[in-house]
């Protein structure tokens, strides 16, 4: 049976989208076989976190709530509010983390995928992909990404 991979990504701006476009069409010809579905964080549930062999969640850093380093408030609606309970059962998931460096918390996003992930009983499929600044130019590093991402597939799942 082949492999599945359920990514929830969150893009307000556009710069989220377009890394996991650029990784979507790049595991599709890379691995045919490989089942890629993916879905924006605003239309997900906490179950939607279940499906697939294995999950990517992908989120730009922001400065919402007062503090700068922070979720995609779509991205923390879905992971602190509609999956606060959730109980990923040692599902593998990788991440995506965009930021700015004109911030000091730049790509803090990462830290915050990291907390859900060890309070939420998920296991790291590998490193996450940090993409600083504009991801226009840095396809190449998301291909690196992408190989390592198939890699770590294939010897983490059954």
């Amino acid at each position: 049976m082949p492999l599945s991979l359920h990514i929830i990504y969150a893009s307000t701006s556009g710069n989220t989208e377009y890394v996991v476009d650029t990784l979507t069409t790049f595991l599709r010809e890379q691995s045919p076989d490989l089942k890629i579905e993916v879905q924006r964080a605003e239309r997900a549930e906490s179950l939607d976190l279940l499906r697939g062999d294995a999950v990517i969640l992908g989120s730009g850093t922001w400065n919402t709530g007062g503090t700068e380093g922070q979720l995609n408030p779509h991205m923390y609606a879905l992971l602190l509010e509609r999956a606060a309970d959730a109980d990923l059962h040692g599902k593998p998931l990788a991440f995506v983390s965009l930021g700015d460096d004109r911030y000091y918390f730049t790509t803090r996003c990462t830290e915050h995928f990291q907390r859900f992930l060890r309070t939420h009983n998920g296991k790291q499929l590998l490193p996450p992909l940090v993409i600083v600044n504009e991801p226009y130019g840095q396809e190449e590093k998301i291909h690196k990404w992408g190989k390592k991402l198939l890699s770590s597939l294939t010897l983490s799942l059954p």
